[in-house]
């Protein structure tokens, strides 16, 4: 009886504060979105998105480290990836911005959401297609804001770093004039096991789980020293050089 009784106090709480994270997102959203119009009245571009999304992370437990100098203009980011909460802490540090596979247009809210950060979606299965979405990629880049890749491709468990496929740094190949790498180690360190999006699990249990956590957790943002790619050859020695940074790290 005991157990059970612990068990629905654990499970009540957890409902609670999952409702409160949310209420406290919610309002955040709504003053973000006055913020941002205002913003963009102005002709201005909005810092909102980007603070938002800070602010979310926030919100669900997390307290942000940053070492090394984030670049704020002319990057591509290349980072490690363990859960969707990657984008808020890298879109909150940096300023970058994403490429998505398109269906994450399609989704609600989210997909409005990352629109405002101005997320390039692209068919990541559409092999006949990869050149625009190369192209597409590419031009991105010389807009000046960051533009942030997860070359793994997947998300995985912080303990073991994927292979970094090296299909979206063809976009650097040949080198576009100021435009560097910067390798990026998000380190979860205990709180891993817990925020790991992994396999089969679903996207909305997922989500539940985070909002449901208790205390607070420290994430650590590893911005490395950033190169040039005109320094090597091809993509696939440009995808090596930023996992080995990683990796070393």
């Amino acid at each position: 009886m005991t157990a059970s009784v612990a068990s629905f106090d654990a499970d009540h709480q957890g409902g609670l504060r999952a409702a409160g994270r949310l209420s406290c997102i919610i309002g955040t959203l709504l003053v973000a979105l006055v913020l941002h119009g205002a913003w963009r009245a102005l002709g201005r571009r909005s810092p909102w998105p980007r603070r938002f999304l800070r602010r979310v992370a926030i919100i669900l437990g997390a307290d942000i480290r940053v070492t090394g100098t984030p670049l704020r203009r002319d990057a591509m980011i290349a980072a490690n990836h363990l859960s969707w909460m990657d984008i808020l802490l890298l879109a909150g540090t940096s300023g970058t911005r994403f490429v998505a596979k398109a269906e994450v247009a399609a989704l609600p809210l989210i997909g409005w959401l990352a629109g405002l950060n101005r997320t390039l979606f692209v068919a990541r299965g559409d092999r006949l297609g990869v050149g625009d979405q190369v192209a597409t990629i590419r031009a991105a880049l010389t807009e000046g804001q960051p533009l942030a890749i997860f070359p793994e491709g997947t998300t995985g468990d912080d303990l073991h770093l994927l292979p970094f496929k090296p299909a979206l740094f063809a976009a650097l190949v040949p080198p576009i004039p100021g435009i560097r790498v910067q390798p990026v180690r998000i380190d979860y360190a205990a709180a891993a096991a817990d925020l790991a999006w992994l396999g089969d699990d679903a996207g909305d249990a997922h989500a539940r789980r985070v909002l449901r956590r208790p205390g607070r957790f420290v994430v650590t943002l590893h911005y490395l020293e950033p190169f040039d790619p005109a320094d090597f050859p091809d993509r696939k020695a440009i995808a090596t050089e930023a996992r080995a940074r990683i990796a070393a790290s």
